[in-house]
């Protein structure tokens, strides 16, 4: 067996370190650490972490290591519904904690727009392989523009790089990584935008 070139190499670390799991879960300590004016937000940003990153990546371990799905990127189109319908569930069951123990307004924006978020990526991906990473990555930037400010825009290069990863492992075309970052700031922008 070969070993990958460096490119590939480089394209597998940066496709598995910002995957959307990782950058839904830091986000949520980010935004929830910055909610309040003490560590209780830190404590809503866990919560929700585990509703909408923790739990459904367990769900895709889980399916991984019993052979239903190809990989942790679920990669597959047609394996998709499924994880996709798990993180929906979960992500609705901590939408309705967040709610019944009144969270920080900022944290509910945030979850309600990775619902919309990923809505929109399930209704795509009935018909197309969009890019769930990018999808995400653009989201994440466009809060943290919302929340800190514009110096946050210089991370739209960490989006071109996730974009760049896909692409460089064939996992995606550049239409499918543009379209999903485009989807996923857009979801972002709207969403968070409206509810915080």
């Amino acid at each position: 067996m070969s070993t990958p070139h460096p490119p590939a190499r480089l394209a597998r670390t940066v496709t598995d370190i910002l995957a959307p799991a990782y950058l839904v879960m830091g986000i949520l300590l980010v935004v929830g650490r910055h909610s309040t004016d003490n560590w209780a937000g830190l404590g809503w940003g866990l919560l929700a972490a585990l509703f909408c990153g923790g739990i459904p990546f367990a769900v895709i371990l889980l399916g991984v290591k019993l052979g239903y799905w190809t990989d942790k990127h679920v990669k597959v189109r047609s394996q998709r519904a499924i994880p996709l319908s798990a993180t929906m569930a979960s992500v609705l069951l901590g939408i309705t904690l967040l709610v019944v123990f009144d969270a920080p307004r900022d944290v509910l924006a945030l979850v309600m727009a990775m619902l919309v978020g990923l809505a929109a990526t399930m209704a795509v991906t009935v018909c197309w392989k969009v890019s769930v990473h990018t999808a995400v990555a653009g989201g994440v930037v466009v809060i943290l523009i919302q929340v800190y400010g514009l110096a946050m825009s210089l991370l739209v290069l960490a989006v071109a790089a996730i974009g760049w990863s896909r692409v460089a492992l064939r996992d995606h075309t550049t239409a499918q990584t543009i379209a999903g970052a485009a989807l996923g700031a857009t979801a972002a922008a709207v969403t968070f935008g409206l509810l915080r």
